[in-house]
Parts: structure tokens; sequence; C-alpha cells
């Protein structure tokens, strides 16, 4: 096996098991972004799932200083483990116990590797739809503030659950999401308040990020993949029996159960 196949064999045996190691082995342990990309397709390959989204995690200065990394990461979200508006999830084993708000785009047309950067404005004209989305993550690391990019990159940049909601019916495309603001509510009650500037300053440059990252160490984006771009809201503490909505004003809102 190569070191990206036996650390990703290690993580997936946890994932499936629910269980967490300190960090990877040092002789698979990976040292830098590509090396932590390789072992994340391996995931993928072990998991037989297909990639229906991506996520990106540390999209906040705070949540970067937190993880202790020094700029966004990207992760697959798999087709068994995105769920629709209303869905309830199982905290079962969980270390994170966080619900984050994100806008997510769905992608119309690839966006494939080539040479150059992409554009943002390459990038929105390839998006269908905004949707508004809850992620709840998950670490295979006992202590994922410590162990650096490169393993969390093979850990699917924390991937776990993901609550997609239904498109926008509003004209997206004209209003500013820097200055929108997203509110989480816990059990009816407001919890956290955001915007999309709590998101690489605004939620365009994070999805340009993001295609221009799988550009360079992945396929890019395929035709009906979405991106999820990070939290809006600081990230609310849940525990089962909890339930949480993320209320996006005029662009809709989504709900989660957690058991």
């Amino acid at each position: 096996m190569t070191d990206s196949a036996r650390a990703a064999a290690i993580l997936w045996q946890n994932w499936q098991q629910r269980t967490r190691i300190d960090e990877l082995p040092k002789d698979c342990r990976p040292l830098d972004r590509a090396a932590g990309y390789s072992a994340q397709r391996d995931i993928v390959s072990l998991s037989g799932q297909n990639v229906v989204g991506w996520k990106i995690a540390a999209t906040s200065a705070a949540g970067q200083k937190h993880i202790g990394v020094d700029g966004p990461l990207a992760g697959p979200l798999l087709a068994n483990r995105v769920l629709e508006n209303g869905a309830t999830i199982s905290l079962n084993g969980n270390v994170m116990l966080v619900a984050e708000a994100e806008f997510a785009f769905r992608f119309a047309r690839a966006l494939p590797p080539r040479t150059n950067l992409y554009t943002q404005a390459e990038v929105l004209a390839a998006v269908e739809s905004l949707h508004p989305s809850i992620e709840v993550p998950d670490s295979r690391y006992n202590d994922f503030v410590r162990v650096g990019a490169p393993q969390l990159i093979a850990d699917a940049a924390c991937a776990c659950w993901f609550v997609l909601g239904p498109p926008t019916r509003a004209d997206w495309r004209s209003r500013s999401l820097i200055s929108h603001a997203v509110t989480a509510y816990l059990n009816r009650e407001p919890a956290e308040t955001g915007s999309g500037a709590n998101v690489l300053g605004d939620p365009h440059i994070a999805l340009t990020w993001l295609v221009n990252e799988l550009r360079t160490y992945g396929d890019g984006v395929a035709a009906g993949q979405f991106v999820t771009t990070g939290t809006c809201v600081k990230p609310v503490a849940v525990k089962p029996g909890d339930r949480v909505r993320a209320d996006f004003g005029e662009f809709g809102s989504v709900e989660v159960e957690l058991s």
C-alpha cells in the first residue's frame, strides 16, 4: 500500500467504527497538502460513495487560529451523508458537537483542472442555484486542533454530515452576500448571528478558492456537485435532542434534528 492508502485505511476504519486516533503514524503521515489530498481521494474510494459536494473548513480567521492552520481546507461530501431539509442526524461518537450555517452553491456545469486560475466571474457563471445549509462536522482525531493542515485534509477536512436546503427562489445574484444576515436557532431560540463576511470576507471568494484548490489538487468540480462555503455564524454547540434551524432571510431556511 502507498502511504496515502495506508493513511486513508486508518482514517476510514475509525470513521466507520466511530473511534479516534491521536494522529496518523509517522510512516504514513501526510506532510503537505498534496499528500493530504491524496489520502482524501483514497478515503472516497474506500467509502464506495460518490462525491456529491465539497466543503470548506476554516474560512474565518478565528476558525483557522482554532485548528492551527494558515488557510482554508477542502473536503469531499459523500452521497450517503448528505441529507434533505428536516433530516435527523445521529451525534453518536461525534467529538466536535457543533452545527454550522452555510451558503451552498450547486454547479450547472463542470470546472475541470486547467493551467490558469478560475476567476470569480467564471465560477459564478457555472453556478445553477444557491441553497441554505447546515453542516454537522466531526473528526477522526482525539484532538483535531493540534494535528495540522495535512492530517486534517487527509481526514476529509472534518466532513461528516450535511443537510442541503432547497434552492432559494430569491434573486441571489443581485444581492451582496457579504452583509447578508444569517441566524442560527437552537430549539427555537436565537443562538448565533453572523453574515457572509465571516466566510473569507465573502462566500463568492470562498467558492472561487475551493474551485481553484481542486483545480490544483483534485479533479475540479463536476456538474451537479455543490460547494458549501463555510460557517457564517459561530458554530453552535449541540447535543442529542436539539433541533437547529438556520435562517437565511429571503434566501430561505433549513433545519436538522440531532439524536
